[in-house]
């Protein structure tokens, strides 16, 4: 799940990476074949199948599932699929405002379970263009704090075009617009800064704040959503503060 709710984007993210490891495993995999397959197998010519095959690494996921995949994506390999990017928009409790991206070889199958897991697990699906208003397309790169301050990185990266840099914690997030996303990534490098990920996301406008009854509920439906094969990302606007989630830990 995407979002600048800390507790949700942390704690949520970490329990759904060790119960789901080979879910993520596969969805790596299928990010890699997709760069390949638009940009060219060339690791060092294709910046955005770089980044997908380094965050596969960091992964744990296997050298020899990587290989397989950049051979598929470049066509050495006849047995790749053609997988098609597909966006749904719905609402979970609340009115929280959910946009899911589907990386799927089968639209009609893609389309079926989404739908089945929404539906029936509180939420509803909603008309293109019902939600996405409430979303900014941004550009978001991770940066490992280290001995980095706010301030050194915000000068390394302010005329490459970024717009926010935020404290996550043990990271930095820096937001630019999606068009200057690849210009912040060559700033960093040129400055000799490591990044852990670079990614196109939706950012919301305007939060919506949830007690714990309604956060439980949304959990439920986010995890039913992402448990499915084709789906790749999921982007919302819930606000789940530290207090709220603070009791959401006590029921695990």
């Amino acid at each position: 799940m995407s979002g600048h709710s800390k507790w949700a984007t942390t704690k949520h993210q970490k329990a759904a990476k060790d119960a789901k490891r080979s879910k993520n495993f596969a969805k790596l995999i299928k990010n890699i074949e997709v760069a390949a397959r638009t940009g060219g197998g060339d690791i060092n010519g294709n910046p955005t199948l770089y980044d997908a095959v380094q965050r596969a690494k960091k992964e744990s996921v296997p050298k020899d599932n990587i290989d397989r995949a950049l051979k598929r994506g470049s066509g050495e390999d006849s047995s790749g699929v053609e997988y098609t990017s597909i966006t749904y928009e719905g609402y979970g409790p609340n009115g929280i405002a959910i946009m899911i991206e589907c990386l799927t070889e089968n639209r009609n199958r893609a389309a079926s379970e989404v739908r089945v897991a929404v539906t029936r697990n509180g939420g509803n699906m909603a008309d293109i263009g019902s939600v996405s208003y409430l979303f900014n397309r941004k550009g978001v790169v991770v940066v490992p704090k280290g001995d980095l301050t706010e301030d050194d990185l915000l000068l390394t990266v302010l005329d490459a075009g970024a717009e926010e840099i935020t404290d996550q914690g043990e990271t930095f997030e820096i937001i630019s617009d999606a068009g200057d996303m690849m210009a912040v990534r060559t700033a960093l490098i040129d400055a000799g800064i490591e990044y852990d990920s670079v990614d196109l996301t939706f950012l919301p406008t305007l939060q919506v704040p949830v007690d714990v009854e309604v956060a439980r509920k949304f959990l439920k439906l986010l995890d039913a959503i992402e448990d499915l094969d084709d789906v790749q990302n999921v982007y919302t606007n819930v606000d789940i503060s530290d207090e709220v989630g603070a009791q959401l830990e006590e029921d695990d």
